[in-house]
């Protein structure tokens, strides 16, 4: 994983917020969100048709809105406030965005039932990710989600351990520990 790379791993609200390191933006081109995309595609159970999609401009906007949105909402839940009205009903209108509709079709031998979202691709990634949001929101864990305790992240992670301090022990808990030596090594 690269220093400039995105932290994923985490749920994928988290991943979404993760986009925007201390340093920069990682989606500030449909390109970017592209990639981003391709980073979960494992992912994709619930969104196969999104793999191949062209987003535009206002598809990326959508989701830096949804975004930022999520940050705040996340930031009040872990103090234990009150999130702002109005980003909890743009995250409800996000998920209504594409509804979800029962496709009837023939296989061969049954008549068979499949999800499908209603919309173009930038509405039904927003949904996608709005929904995400909501399952974590209403997940008893959000209230254990943390930040990256070293001094120059913000990467938020939901710790599988109760004793884990940073996002990536490999990104930022090794520069800790390299750092932490560094000051042990001049003092003495």
């Amino acid at each position: 994983m690269s220093e400039s790379g995105p932290l994923i791993g985490e749920p994928l609200a988290l991943d979404l917020v993760n986009t925007r390191p201390v340093a920069g933006d990682l989606l500030t081109t449909p390109g970017h969100l592209r990639a981003w995309l391709g980073s979960q595609a494992d992912r994709f159970t619930d969104a196969w048709d999104l793999r191949d999609a062209e987003f535009t401009a206002a598809d990326l906007a959508a989701v830096r809105d949804l975004r930022e949105r999520t940050a705040r909402v996340l930031d009040h839940v872990r103090a234990g406030t009150r999130p702002p009205a109005a980003d909890l009903e743009a995250l409800n209108q996000a998920q209504r965005a594409a509804p979800a509709v029962g496709a009837l079709s023939w296989n061969g031998e049954a008549i068979t039932a499949a999800r499908r979202r209603d919309g173009t691709p930038g509405s039904r990634l927003t949904t996608w990710l709005a929904e995400a949001v909501a399952g974590l929101l209403v997940n008893p864990d959000v209230a254990k989600i943390r930040q990256c305790e070293a001094a120059d992240c913000v990467m938020l992670f939901l710790p599988a351990h109760p004793r884990r301090r940073w996002c990536s022990a490999a990104r930022c808990g090794n520069r800790v520990r390299v750092a932490r030596h560094y000051q042990r090594r001049k003092t003495v």
